[in-house]
């Protein structure tokens, strides 16, 4: 167990539109709880998802609560809920996101209200439960579990990734009509339980802008390959927040066309995240741990910056589909169509989507360095993080960091173990970078 300290959470940001999340963040908070008093309809629902712009399309406000456990965590006040779900028989290994949405759920149910001090309000009372099977299980379970606590509609769908390393283009039309087939009984779901249809041109509409934006962010972090690099992790970890919970918003779409054009003047002025930049890094793997982002300042007052990410990294955009296309195919084959793109790019590399990824990150950004963060309650990010170091290290012998913590929880974080682990990290980078000279 670690030291108890009160530290620095939060990062110090490099550029001006990183320090403008916070305020979106807020208000995202605000609109459910105002969504509520007006008796409009609300889901929790879950990042990565797919779902995005039809709920924007119909009019349904979204918490996403694995947002709502990492602010807790960036605020360091994720413990109460923790316990509580912990009081409520819940493993202290269980994803952490789930565990502090159970816990907060269960002190509302207890006390009838919202817990006292939750950030920004805290969560309003959700009219339905959205679930999905993307990336890890509890995404199933954690709003099912939810039925001890309220009596909620609750519904979820299969979200398609399709094993990019053995995809074929025979799978790729059976892929596309099963999971169009799944957002057809989502949509389904929330008629039924709004009393509103959908409207298809406004979803299109909406997924126009959604594209248009997924375009303008891969864009601006394109800028970021520059030396020296004009942003940096943590400014990411921010800046991803427009893409992933507004998706479909003008508001998304505005928020990357002023982080590009800020780039831009960045990298045209050569103003970098670190004054005296000496070795490039890649965030090669597993989720932040919210609850210190501070660390990351620590590696640059060693001269380090870390350059790019493959956790939340903007997906590659793709040729704009036909409008003859219904947009729930447009949907489907969104995720299908990108991991074909993966799949062709490893065939030509090293045979693995996923190492690959890495493999073109740190040649594109010119990282000397790559650490991965081993979150304890975290599996679906951590899991395979040793195979894809040494699959890499076939390939590029980079000098690799694995960062033990966790994404939310932070009794399992020792701030002076890190420093102490990023010190001698630093130390073996220098030597590789040298030894490339």
């Amino acid at each position: 167990m670690a030291e108890q300290q009160k530290t620095k959470t939060t990062a110090t940001k490099s550029t001006k539109t990183a320090g403008k999340v916070r305020p979106i963040v807020k208000k995202m908070y605000l609109r459910a709880q105002e969504a509520a008093a007006e008796g409009r309809p609300i889901a929790y629902g879950m990042v990565a998802s797919q779902y995005e712009e039809i709920l924007r399309a119909m009019d349904i406000t979204p918490i996403w609560t694995e947002n709502y456990a990492a602010l807790t965590a960036a605020k360091q006040v994720a413990e109460p809920y923790i316990t509580k779900a912990e009081a409520e028989g819940f493993s202290n290994v269980l994803c952490k996101y789930a565990m502090v949405g159970i816990g907060f759920d269960a002190i509302r149910a207890e006390t009838g209200k919202i817990p006292e001090g939750a950030p920004d309000g805290g969560m309003a009372q959700p009219t339905m439960l959205l679930g999905s099977s993307a990336v890890c299980d509890p995404r199933f379970k954690w709003y099912q579990t939810l039925g001890r606590y309220m009596d909620t509609p609750i519904h979820c769908i299969d979200v398609v990734y399709p094993n990019s390393n053995h995809f074929t283009l025979e799978m790729r039309d059976y892929y596309v009509k099963y999971q169009t087939e799944q957002f057809k009984e989502l949509v389904n779901f929330l008629e039924k339980t709004t009393g509103t249809k959908m409207d298809w041109e406004r979803l299109d509409h909406i997924m126009d802008i959604a594209d248009e934006t997924i375009q303008v962010w891969w864009d601006a972090y394109q800028l970021r390959k520059a030396t020296p690099c004009p942003m940096p992790s943590q400014d990411h970890f921010s800046c991803m927040v427009p893409a992933y919970y507004l998706l479909g918003e003008q508001e998304a779409l505005d928020f990357y066309r002023e982080l590009h054009d800020e780039l831009k003047e960045r990298v045209d002025n050569k103003v970098g995240a670190v004054e005296n930049e000496k070795y490039r890094l890649l965030w090669g793997g597993g989720l932040p741990p919210w609850h210190t982002l501070s660390i990351f300042n620590y590696f640059e007052s060693l001269g380090a910056v870390f350059t790019i990410e493959t956790s939340y990294h903007p997906p590659e955009p793709l040729e704009p589909m036909g409008k003859d296309v219904h947009p729930l195919k447009r949907l489907s084959s969104r995720v299908v169509d990108r991991a074909m793109k993966a799949q062709a790019r490893a065939k030509e590399g090293c045979g693995d989507s996923r190492v690959q990824q890495i493999l073109d990150l740190l040649k594109e950004y010119n990282n000397v360095g790559m650490m991965m963060h081993q979150a304890r309650s975290c599996r679906a990010m951590s899991l395979g993080q040793i195979h894809f170091k040494n699959m890499v290290q076939e390939h590029i012998k980079v000098p690799t960091m694995f960062m033990e913590s966790d994404i939310v929880d932070v009794r399992d974080y020792s701030e002076a173990q890190t420093k102490m682990q990023v010190d001698a990290f630093v130390d073996a980078v220098e030597s590789y970078a040298q030894s490339l000279n």
